[in-house]
């Protein structure tokens, strides 16, 4: 299998690999010879970050880990107005990567015994969903193979969403406005990515615990991983702590472009699917803490690197994706909101981690952001010995 050039990347770390099957990824550490040898690429990681800020992003803040070294490094500005330098450490909207969290949770009742994947969710939340509906199983919510359809936001562009980002869009709303479109196929026929199966996720634990989502993700998750600056807004619209500014690239009526600042959301429509604050380290720490079977216990852990079985094209399992590239299999999870975007990936092994945060200024764009996309590339490509630490170029963080 030859590298993936850039626009098989592009289709990659959005879609991941359509032609993976859906089977179980090894359960234990690949032997030691079959793990990589060089370390991170540093010239192209530092490469990668060059330029910014820039038409595309305004900041980066990267993490590489694994068994033969790692590379963190950080560009960009603050803000757009004073121009200092990104913070490193800095707290970012981590978009989807909340629903790594939110599958954890509930496999983690599920290893309790509180919640049975197998199960309809009707049995849990018996008046949620109309008669029209079938049986759908928590693990069906889990891979996004319910058919339940999505829900209704504040509008299908930037200007509709902008003029309402101060005000409050309840999960209950969304979930009541998607139910009420009816089932789009039957469960378990396909997969289809929607937040609507993590907002209903959150509402189960929600549930099952008589606790609050932020609560219950905080107790099972958060602090097992050690994620201590991580936390889940509601309907705040600040980001509370050291942050960079997110911005959007909007265009005027003359043709010309400015960049608004959308740093204060409320994003509590997003809620258990993609509301989460984080950091790097924090990220890094999860994907750590998960695939080391920390977190999550066996058998539960499976669902995490098992895609739904019967669906050829299927690449989303409970909370993940799978990604091949040269010949490596990934797990990871983007997420975006405005002005930020994230990925977490690593190996099942751990031998490549890799996070990072761009402060896109197109971040709910149809195409992959090419700084992002840099940074995938270097990430994974196999560098020829070159040294994990960076003197310049990039200021360098923990």
């Amino acid at each position: 299998m030859q590298p993936l050039g850039r626009r098989t990347v592009l289709a990659a770390f959005l879609a991941s690999a359509a032609a993976a099957g859906p089977q179980a990824a090894p359960a234990f550490a690949a032997p030691a010879a079959a793990r990589r040898k060089a370390g991170p690429d540093a010239a192209a990681l530092r490469a990668a970050l060059a330029g910014l800020p820039g038409s595309d992003a305004t900041a980066a803040l990267v993490r590489v880990g694994g068994f033969d070294g790692r590379w963190r490094g950080s560009a960009g500005v603050h803000d757009l107005v004073h121009g200092r330098a990104a913070d490193p450490d800095a707290l970012f909207r981590a978009g989807s990567t909340t629903k790594v969290v939110t599958a954890a949770t509930v496999l983690r009742l599920a290893a309790e015994g509180r919640v049975d994947p197998d199960a309809p969710i009707q049995h849990y939340l018996p008046h949620l969903l109309t008669p029209a509906f079938e049986p759908i199983s928590v693990r069906q919510l889990l891979n996004h193979t319910s058919g339940i359809q999505p829900g209704d936001g504040w509008g299908d562009d930037f200007e509709d969403q902008y003029a309402h980002r101060f005000d409050t869009l309840t999960p209950a709303r969304v979930v009541a406005s998607a139910v009420a479109k009816g089932p789009g196929f039957r469960p378990g026929r396909r997969q289809e990515y929607l937040n609507i199966n993590y907002t209903i996720l959150g509402m189960l634990i929600e549930k099952l615990t008589r606790r609050s989502y932020a609560r219950e993700a905080t107790r099972l998750v958060l602090r097992p991983a050690g994620m201590r600056h991580t936390y889940f807004p509601g309907a705040d619209p600040h980001i509370h702590g050291p942050h960079n500014h997110g911005y959007q690239l909007v265009k005027r009526p003359d043709g010309t472009t400015r960049c608004v600042d959308v740093t204060d959301w409320n994003q509590s429509d997003r809620w258990a699917a993609g509301d989460m604050i984080s950091t790097t380290a924090d990220l890094e720490r999860l994907i750590t803490a998960l695939f080391r079977g920390r977190i999550v216990p066996e058998p539960q852990v499976r669902e995490m690197f098992t895609l739904p079985p019967g669906i050829d094209d299927a690449s989303y399992s409970a909370g993940l994706q799978r990604f091949v590239y040269d010949d490596t299999v990934y797990w990871l999870k983007s997420g975006a909101r405005y002005g930020y975007s994230t990925a977490v990936a690593a190996t099942r092994d751990l031998g490549r981690t890799l996070v990072y945060s761009v402060n896109s200024t197109d971040a709910k764009g149809t195409s992959m952001n090419p700084v992002a996309e840099r940074i995938a590339m270097a990430a994974l490509r196999r560098s020829a010995g070159q040294p994990c630490g960076v003197q310049g170029g990039v200021a360098m963080g923990e």
